[in-house]
């Protein structure tokens, strides 16, 4: 289902790239590299004869990708948790110059063109960062304030703004939610009124990540007083220009290491050209791009469920408790093997999905599904595993107990659970007639 080809695509770009020479490889590594379903001596590494979607080539850029994340990721990361932030530029040049901000993106842009399932498969790497908040930062880069403006967007934009984000030479971010419109995207009330040749901005975004350190913004914003779904476009907003206000950084219950913002727009001045696509197309081009982003966030949890898994066995194997291990008391381990068959259904829905998406189908009522379990499963793995953790787990100093905060978004961000049953509840044809 891989682009054909792919193999001598990717040797050629990753050649092209300063980092992390690309050594293409059959069964390089699984999934997650050091948990399975089965016991750790028989384990071995999943090929690409083994996998419904992935072909050698995926998984040779996972293992490209695992050596920026264990040298140059999270030997920082506690630090990164207890600043707030991480060196969104320095990261993204890294990892743009290595090839993997814009896999699926258009080569002439500075992408490799292959098809989403290579998206899915770097995502699914990214869960190996020791934290939430790093990710969803390359994520919001990667597939939430490109995607739109890769599919639709004019060469100028593209060259100006697509290019460089791609290549890591900038930090984008998406400014969709509002405080009064967050997971109801129709009713943002930020607006962008024309004047001339351009259009003057006014309003504010909430919960922005990267915001304090973008250098743009994919822009949702009211460019009409006509219906909601056909009022509104998507802007390519330059973070320095006068009137742009970082009004400041949220402190935030998890994701620490990533950047949220709040920004407000005060008589901010955008040329027309910079509209993404058609005007008044903008709320179909964002709700387009969701079945990206969500499918992209469902890969990204499911590697860390499954490293959360693998070391609460080994902490339970060691901790002891009335004489013997905690794992081998039945209602342990017999949870946890309840919680890993979760996540292997889950696994198998986001690839059912995404090999019917890069076939061109519409996933949106199977992406909002994975959303919604990825949501309500990694809440419940994290909970539970936590409590096998005893007290430490209550600590700062173990993973589990950032996972257990940061994974509290998924049921939230990119649209809550109760969006995503009302998408899936409309597909079923089960939403009462106005």
């Amino acid at each position: 289902m891989a682009l054909r080809g792919g193999a001598s695509r990717l040797n050629s770009l990753f050649t092209s790239r300063r980092f992390y020479k690309f050594t293409p490889r059959i069964g390089v590594r699984g999934l997650s590299e050091n948990v399975t379903s089965k016991p750790a001596a028989a384990s071995g590494p999943e090929t690409a004869a083994d996998h419904l979607i992935y072909t050698q080539e995926h998984f040779a850029l996972k293992e490209s990708l695992r050596k920026i994340i264990d040298q140059e990721i999270n030997p920082h990361v506690d630090e990164w948790e207890a600043q707030g932030t991480f060196p969104a530029h320095r990261i993204f040049k890294l990892l743009g110059s290595a090839g993997f901000l814009g896999v699926n993106k258009p080569v002439e842009y500075g992408g490799m063109g292959l098809d989403f399932s290579y998206s899915v498969a770097v995502a699914e790497e990214l869960g190996n960062v020791r934290c939430g908040g790093v990710p969803m930062a390359i994520g919001v880069q990667c597939d939430m304030a490109t995607p739109a403006l890769a599919r639709f967007g004019s060469a100028e934009l593209k060259d100006e703004f697509l290019l460089p984000t791609i290549m890591g030479d900038k930090v984008a971010c998406l400014g969709v939610s509002e405080v009064g419109a967050g997971s109801d995207v129709s009713s943002i009330m930020t607006k962008a009124v024309r004047k001339g040749d351009e259009y003057v901005i006014n309003g504010g975004k909430m919960w922005t990540t990267n915001g304090t350190q973008a250098d743009w913004m994919c822009l949702l914003a009211n460019t009409s007083d006509g219906p909601p779904h056909k009022n509104k476009s998507l802007i390519c907003l330059p973070m320095n220009l006068p009137g742009v206000h970082v009004a400041r950084k949220i402190d935030k219950l998890g994701m620490w290491s990533s950047d949220t913002a709040e920004v407000f727009f005060d008589d901010v001045r955008v040329p027309c050209e910079n509209v993404i696509g058609q005007e008044g197309m903008g709320f179909t081009y964002q709700m387009l791009q969701f079945q990206e982003e969500r499918l992209w966030a469902v890969a990204n949890v499911l590697t860390t469920m499954d490293n959360i898994i693998q070391e609460t066995i080994q902490y339970t194997r060691q901790r002891k408790i009335f004489k013997q291990p905690v794992l081998y008391h039945q209602a342990v381990h017999f949870r946890l093997a309840e919680l890993q068959t979760e996540v292997e259904l889950l696994r198998s829905l986001l690839y059912r999905a995404t090999a019917l998406y890069i076939k061109g189908n519409d996933v949106t009522k199977l992406a909002s599904m994975a959303k919604l379990k990825a949501g309500r499963l990694a809440r419940e793995l994290s909970d539970s595993c936590l409590q096998y953790w005893g007290g430490m787990g209550f600590t700062s100093d173990v993973q589990v107990s950032r996972f257990y905060r940061d994974s509290r978004l998924l049921s939230i961000g990119a649209g809550a659970d109760e969006v995503m049953l009302g998408i899936i509840s409309k597909y079923m044809d089960m939403v009462p007639k106005k």
